[in-house]
Parts: C-alpha cells; structure tokens; sequence
C-alpha cells in the first residue's frame, strides 16, 4: 500500500531531516552559548536549549519553506528563548516574594496585628492634620496633588494638563511635598 504525501507534508519531513542534521552539527556550540548566556547554569542552560528545540521545531513544521540558514536560525531562536525566559523570571519574580520566609503556618502563629486604640487614635490625628493641610492648597496645587498622588499621572502628562514644561511640573511637586511635609511635622 503506498500512501500519498501532501506538498506540505513532504516539506515537513525534510525540514525535520534538516532540523535533525543541523541540530546534531551544532548541538555542542548551541550548548556552550546557552550556558554563557545562562552564566554557567547547566540546568537552565538545558532547559533554554529545550525550549529552542521546541520553538525551532513548532516553526518549521508550520512554515517548513521559510528558513534558509537553519543553524543561524537555532542561534537567533536560542537568543529570543533566553530572553522569554528572562522576562518570565522577571513577571514572576514581580508577582512571588521567593525570599519571603512567611508562611501560612508563621502568620497563624503571629499575634493579631491590629492596631492599639492609641495608635488607631494617632492615625485618626494624622489623617485629620492630613486633610487640614490639603484643605489649604490653592486650587492648582489640588489639581497637582490630584493629578500625581491620587491619579499617578506621570510627569509629561501633569504638564500638559497644566499648559507648562515638565521641568517646572516636577519643581512644582517638588515644592507641594515640601510644603505638605512642613504642615504635617
């Protein structure tokens, strides 16, 4: 029984052969790479070199006719690789507190963190005295206390709310929490 082959599947087969043979050629010179980029971290290196293996593989088998310079194209691959995986470290490490040493049994263990009535009392002064010293800004030092500290505008954009260069909208600022600091010591 012959079974026929579509263009497209042919192309694939032989860019898997290519794959195959190329990767074999230069697995060793892939492998130092990914451990200089990896700062001699064999596991990781390994896992960049996985994760090379694998996109390398996905595109030629969706667009097999595409690549011409294959070993180029492993390089170039097992670069993007490496930085995915910097970036993903980087979104993780921003969302996991990996040095944290706290876990649910310690905080079942800590006392109640509530705050004392005097401190509660101390906050409730604070917050007052706080309020006092926004209830005295002139009308364009609230809408730059509004446009920065309770809207987190950046400076280019307070700017041009206000019609004026960002030099002087990060003096004003500048000068709004020292006069607040001032009034709240």
């Amino acid at each position: 029984m012959v079974v026929m082959q579509s263009p497209t599947q042919a192309a694939t087969a032989l860019a898997s052969a290519d794959f195959s043979q190329v990767w074999r050629e230069i697995h060793a010179k892939l492998q130092r790479r990914a451990r200089h980029l990896c700062r001699g971290d064999v596991h990781r290196a390994d896992e960049l070199l996985s994760d090379t293996a694998l996109k390398v593989h996905l595109y030629l088998s969706h667009s097999p006719g595409r690549v011409q310079n294959l070993a180029g194209f492993l390089f170039l691959a097992l670069n993007h690789a490496f930085l995915d995986q910097v970036r993903r470290q980087g979104r993780e490490n921003r969302v996991f507190d990996r040095d944290s040493e706290w876990d649910d049994d310690h905080m079942a263990s800590q006392p109640d963190l509530c705050p004392t009535p005097e401190h509660q009392l101390a906050l409730q002064q604070q917050l007052s005295r706080m309020e006092q010293a926004l209830g005295a800004l002139t009308p364009q030092q609230r809408q730059l206390f509004q446009l920065k500290f309770e809207e987190e505008q950046p400076y280019p954009r307070i700017a041009a709310e206000l019609g004026i260069n960002e030099a002087l909208a990060r003096k004003r600022v500048e000068l709004l929490r020292k006069s607040l600091r001032k009034q709240l010591a």
